[in-house]
C-alpha cells in the first residue's frame, strides 16, 4: 500500500526520502479503495509507515553501518496523527453498530446451518440404504439414488461409493457426500465460534490435545478447552458448555471415523510464514492426498457463502456478512446484556493442571505430544512471568466451592467463576441455566403449575402477572427444546483413560 504506490507515482524513487509533492499525491490516493469506496481506517496505515521510519532511525543509532543510509525524515507530518483518537472512536462506533445489526440475525443464521445439516444428514442416511434407482421421500421431497460409473466400480470392489441422488422436483443431480460434509463444517464453525468466543486463528489451532477434563474430588467431571495464547492474549482454559462440548465431540467423531485416533495434519501460520509439525488439529480437511487445517480465508469464505444463501430467501440478510470476529463480539455482548460480568478469573483457570487427563499420552505418539507442549511453551514465554504464579490453597478452595454453588434444582448454572447470580435466582429465564436431561419431567410439572396460575390470573384480571407468566413459559419451552435436541444428538467423545496395570 505504501511503497508500490510510491513507485507508481515516481518510478525513479531510489530511497525512502519522499518529496512533499509525491507524498501528497500518494496520500490523496490512500483515501479510496481499489473499488472506489472510501477507506475508513486511513490513520492505521499512516501509523504503520511512521513506525517503520522511526524504527529505522532507532536502528541507525546502534548499527549505523547498516541502517544509516536509510535513516531519513518521515514524510508523514505529526498533524496527521491528531485524528488517531477520533478514528478509533469512529471504528468502535461502527463495530457497535454492526453488532447491534447482527445480534437479532444470529438465531436465523444458527437455524439455517443447523436445519441444512440435519436435512442433508437425514438425506445421506436414507440414500446410503437405498439401492440403485430406488426412490425415497424426505420432508415431502422425492429423491432417486443414482450410481455413477465410478460408484458402481467401487461397489463391485467392496468399497464404499459416494452418495449421489437426483432431486425429482428439480431434476438436478446432487453429490450428497460432498454437500453433507460442507454443511457439517459450516455448522461446526458457527457453533464453535458462537459458544466459545474464539478468534479465528485460535479456532484453527484447536487440536484433540486441547480437549481436557478435570475430575473433582466428588467425582464430577468438567470438560475443559485449552486455548493457546493468541497474539498478545494470555492462555485460557474454558469450561465447555454442553453445546460446545457437543460440537467438539461431533468434530472428533467425524475426523476419526474408521480410524483409531485423530489424523495428524499440518497448519500454515499466515503470520510466521511457517508450516507446523503434524498435530491432531480438529478443523482439518483432506486436500488431495494431504491433510491440512482449514485456512482462515476458507473459513471466512464459507461464512460469507452462508449469508448469501440466507439472503436468497430472507431480505434481512441482503448485504450482511458474519465475520469470524463478529461471533466473539456477540458472545461477549450476550453475557454482558444478561448481567454477567466478565471476570472469569483467567489467571486461576490458566493454573489448572493441564495433565489431569494423562490418558492422551496413551493415544498420541510422544513426538506429537511434545510438539504440542512446545507450542504452548513458546506462547507462554511471550507473557509476563507473574501471570503464571502458583495458585494458593485459599484460591483453589474457593474455586472448588464455585461448582457446588452452581448446582440448582433443574441442573447447573453456567455463570463464570467468581460471579454472583445476577438474576435473583430466576433460573428458568436465565440463559446460563444448563438443564439436566433427567429434569424434563420437572419442567413439565412447572409448566402445568404456570398454566394453572395463568388461568387464575386471567380470572382475576392480573395483566402484569399474565405477562410475566407468558415470558417464563417462553423460556421454559426454549429450555426444554434445547435439552431434547442435546439428547437427540448425544455422542460419546471417546476420551481415553490411563492404563493401570491390566486395567484401563
Amino acid at each position: 500500500m505504501f511503497w508500490k504506490g510510491i513507485e507508481r507515482i515516481n518510478p525513479e524513487q531510489a530511497d525512502l526520502r519522499i518529496s512533499e509533492a509525491v507524498y501528497l499525491e500518494w496520500r490523496s490516493a490512500l483515501t479510496v479503495l481499489d473499488d472506489g469506496s472510501p477507506r475508513l481506517r486511513q490513520v492505521s496505515v499512516l501509523m504503520a509507515i511512521r513506525a517503520m521510519y522511526y524504527d529505522i532511525q532507532a536502528w541507525a543509532v546502534h548499527e549505523p553501518e547498516r541502517w544509516a543510509q536509510w535513516s531519513v525524515p518521515c514524510p508523514i507530518p505529526r498533524s496527521e496523527m491528531r485524528a488517531l483518537a477520533k478514528d478509533q472512536r469512529r471504528a468502535r462506533e461502527r463495530t457497535h453498530a454492526t453488532i447491534r445489526t447482527l445480534q437479532p440475525l444470529l438465531p436465523v443464521l444458527v437455524e439455517h446451518v443447523e436445519s441444512r445439516y440435519e436435512h442433508l444428514r437425514e438425506l445421506i442416511e436414507h440414500a446410503t440404504d437405498a439401492g440403485p434407482d430406488e426412490q425415497f421421500t424426505i420432508r415431502d421431497q422425492t429423491y432417486t439414488r443414482i450410481y455413477s460409473r465410478e460408484d458402481t466400480n467401487l461397489a463391485r470392489r467392496g468399497e464404499r461409493p459416494r452418495v449421489h441422488v437426483r432431486d425429482e422436483n428439480t431434476g438436478k443431480r446432487m453429490d450428497v457426500t460432498l454437500k453433507e460434509d460442507a454443511a457439517f463444517w459450516s455448522w461446526a464453525i458457527v457453533e464453535t465460534l458462537r459458544h466459545s468466543g474464539l478468534r479465528i486463528e485460535e479456532l484453527t489451532e484447536l487440536s484433540h490435545l486441547s480437549v481436557r477434563q478435570y475430575q473433582r474430588p466428588n467425582g464430577e467431571v468438567i470438560a475443559l478447552l485449552v486455548v493457546a495464547p493468541s497474539k498478545s492474549d494470555r492462555e485460557r482454559v474454558i469450561p465447555m458448555s454442553a453445546e460446545l462440548f457437543h460440537v467438539i465431540a461431533l468434530v472428533i467423531r467425524r475426523i476419526t471415523a474408521g480410524k483409531t485416533s485423530v489424523p495428524l495434519a499440518t497448519r500454515y501460520d499466515d503470520y510466521q510464514r511457517i508450516t507446523s509439525d503434524p498435530q491432531p488439529f480438529l478443523f482439518q480437511r483432506h486436500i488431495g492426498q494431504r491433510v491440512e487445517v482449514m485456512t482462515t480465508g476458507a473459513i471466512g469464505t464459507r461464512l460469507r457463502a452462508i449469508c448469501e444463501e440466507i439472503a436468497a430467501t430472507d431480505p434481512r440478510f441482503t448485504g450482511i456478512h458474519f465475520r469470524a470476529h463478529h461471533f466473539r463480539h456477540l458472545f461477549v455482548t450476550d453475557l454482558v446484556n444478561n448481567g454477567l460480568p466478565i471476570h472469569i478469573g483467567a489467571a486461576l483457570l490458566g493454573h489448572l493442571n493441564l495433565e489431569t487427563t494423562r490418558g492422551y499420552v496413551a493415544v498420541f505418539d510422544e513426538d506429537v505430544t511434545r510438539h504440542y507442549q512446545a507450542h504452548l511453551q513458546r506462547r507462554r514465554a511471550t507473557r509476563p512471568a507473574e501471570e503464571y504464579r502458583p495458585v494458593t490453597a485459599e484460591e483453589w478452595a474457593e474455586f472448588e466451592a464455585h461448582f457446588d454453588k452452581r448446582k440448582v434444582e433443574l441442573g447447573a448454572c453456567g455463570r463464570p467463576y467468581a460471579t454472583p447470580c445476577a438474576h435473583e435466582h430466576a433460573c428458568i429465564r436465565c440463559p446460563m441455566l444448563h438443564v439436566d436431561p433427567k429434569m424434563i419431567p420437572r419442567l413439565t410439572d412447572i409448566e402445568t403449575d404456570l398454566i394453572a396460575r395463568r388461568e387464575r390470573a386471567e380470572t382475576e384480571g392480573w395483566q402484569g402477572e399474565i405477562e410475566g407468566i407468558d415470558l417464563t413459559l417462553t423460556y421454559l419451552h426454549a429450555k426444554r427444546d434445547q435439552v431434547r435436541r442435546q439428547i437427540r444428538h448425544k455422542v460419546d467423545i471417546g476420551l481415553p483413560r490411563v492404563k493401570r496395570g491390566n486395567d484401563e
